[in-house]
């Protein structure tokens, strides 16, 4: 029996090498500067024993992974502009392990000086971003990449990610919006390695009045920084009164076109243009370019301009219920006037310096603005009899045209991480607004009562986690001086830019159910919970509706990342 047992022993052992010699491995980690920076877009070429180049590039947290590698001896090469190249040779790799390798980059001044690094960029809690889902850079505030030995499952290892949620609610932000009930959907598959294409869509369903949202695009990461974008944006959007406009089903198709471009990561440019065809009421077309310069004196001091054509969307990112809760309420801007529509045209440009001292991130800017067509949200349940709102079937607002607004303004913005989940942001603004001169009058003449005035704008807001719950949280109060329907910053896109009045988004993620492999996370948003700044006018029937600069408003759900 011992003998036997001493066999099956030795047959095993011989076994075993055979087996995990051919499992293969990974090599990950990332790359920072050598103030613990994380290097976005930096060049990884790993050199296998088979002469095999791989060659890669870091994502936004300066993180990289390669993996199915067989065996054996490596050698890894980072590279980026401005930065020394950095080797690494002799990197071993087992059979089915998982090797970390975090690389810091230093400038020839550094080399020079010999100037030793100041630690992994796990060391640095605060990151320095300088870009947005808007196509606009921003000083922005992250949370530290979290770096763990791994296996090959590592982050960023998946090629196809997809989310779901479903949202009840409406935005009330008039006419354009989607319905109060609806359903979000986002694919993501990772293509040749630098490629992205990706497939949104949001569809809604309330009231039982369908209406659908849909874009897809694909992004690719090239060298240099080059980064080129393109979407198609397809929309089809109810009628907005079926008894007095028929055929004002609004129907659009979009074309979105934006590059990146880094020159010597001392300068990046961002720039693009979206085409819209639009049928309401008649056919109108839209060309809105965009674009914007960085010049980064040091690596914390950034210098920007900034041109757009388009008001942001304000449900972008983490201020919104899910990835898709803003893909219909960006474009297109439609308001009518004695049953003539009209579109909404804008001009921004802006000049900002940011600044990062220590852990306290400040951003002063000088804008200027122009817009033709404004539209204006009102509060009340109107009809488009008389030709001059555009009602929202699912929130009880409506959208009024106000007069042009040109304005120019500043704004000063300070953000400080007071605890490791606790950040508070201050936005200062001062520029000008539409306010209505003679409150209470006929909603008729409303709009002859509209002018440009002077106002001071204060934004506070602190976000978020709860420890061992995971509960993320945002709460924000913004005080407008006297009452004005229009905010003081209409394209602020910086991290202090909140919804006027007082404002909470809650998002808790919820235990996974066994038979879905995903994670789910339930959400609510309310804003204006106070419903403040309402400016009262009257109806055709004496009534009192009010025009508002933010409608009070709603909504929850559930969603699904796979």
């Amino acid at each position: 029996m011992i003998r036997k047992l001493g066999f099956l022993l030795l047959l095993t052992g011989l076994a075993l090498p055979g087996w995990a010699a051919g499992k293969p491995g990974s090599i990950g980690g990332y790359v920072c500067s050598s103030n613990g920076v994380p290097q976005m877009g930096a060049s990884v070429e790993v050199l296998g024993p088979a002469s095999r180049i791989l060659k890669l590039f870091t994502d936004d947290h300066g993180f990289y992974s390669v993996r199915d590698l067989v065996p054996g001896v490596y050698t890894v090469k980072v590279s980026a502009p401005l930065f020394l190249p950095a080797l690494r040779e002799k990197v071993g790799l087992r059979p089915g392990s998982s090797v970390m390798l975090n690389i810091t980059l230093h400038t020839l001044f550094e080399a020079i000086q010999l100037a030793p690094p100041r630690g992994p960029a796990g060391d640095d809690d605060w990151k320095w971003t300088l870009r947005a889902t808007t196509n606009r850079p921003v000083l922005r505030f992250g949370a530290p990449p979290t770096i763990v030995l791994a296996s090959s499952e590592a982050q960023g290892a998946r090629d196809l990610k997809g989310s779901l949620s479903f949202v009840t609610g409406s935005a009330s932000n008039g006419f354009g919006g989607l319905a109060d009930m609806r359903t979000g959907f986002s694919l993501e598959h990772s293509m040749f390695s630098a490629g992205t294409l990706a497939f949104n869509g949001n569809l809604g369903y309330g009231s039982g009045i369908p209406d659908t949202v849909l874009r897809a695009s694909y992004s690719h990461a090239g060298a240099n920084g080059f980064q080129p974008r393109v979407a198609v944006t397809i929309r089809h959007l109810a009628s907005p009164d079926p008894t007095f406009l028929h055929n004002a089903t609004l129907e659009s198709v979009s074309l979105t076109t934006s590059e990146r471009l880094d020159l010597g990561n001392v300068l990046e440019l961002n720039f693009g243009s979206d085409i819209e065809a639009i049928q309401f009421m008649g056919h109108a077309n839209a060309f809105r370019p965009f674009g914007s310069a960085e010049l980064h004196l040091t690596p914390d001091t950034v210098l920007e301009y900034e041109y757009a054509s388009s008001i942001p969307d304000t449900q972008r990112g983490g201020n919104s219920l899910g990835s898709n809760a803003g893909l219909a309420e960006s474009q297109p801007r439609l308001s009518v006037l004695n049953f003539q529509p009209a579109l909404e045209r804008a001009r921004h440009q802006e000049v900002s310096l940011s600044q990062r001292i220590g852990k306290t991130n400040m951003q002063v800017a000088f804008y200027s603005d122009r817009v033709s067509n404004p539209v204006l949200t009102g509060v009340g349940d109107l009809t488009a009899e008389q030709g001059n709102v555009l009602p929202d079937l699912y929130s009880g607002t409506f959208t009024f045209q106000g007069r042009q607004l040109s304005t120019q303004g500043l704004r000063v913005v300070v953000q400080r991480r007071i605890l490791p989940d606790l950040t508070a942001t201050l936005d200062y603004a001062f520029g000008g607004v539409l306010e209505l001169s003679r409150p209470g009058v006929e909603l008729q003449e409303a709009r002859a009562w509209l002018r440009n005035d002077r106002r001071h704008a204060l934004a506070v807001k602190f976000g978020g986690t709860i420890p061992h719950a995971k509960t993320r949280w945002l709460a924000s109060y913004g005080w407008t001086q006297g009452h004005a329907l229009t905010p003081v910053d209409l394209f602020n896109s910086s991290p202090g830019q909140s919804d006027p009045y007082l404002n909470l988004l809650v998002r808790q993620p919820l235990p996974t159910l066994g038979f879905l492999p995903a994670h789910m996370e339930a959400m609510i948003d309310l804003r204006n919970l106070l419903a403040q700044g309402y400016v009262p006018v009257l109806d055709p029937e004496g009534h009192t509706v009010y025009l508002v600069q933010s409608a009070r408003s709603v909504r929850g759900g559930v969603a699904f990342t796979f």
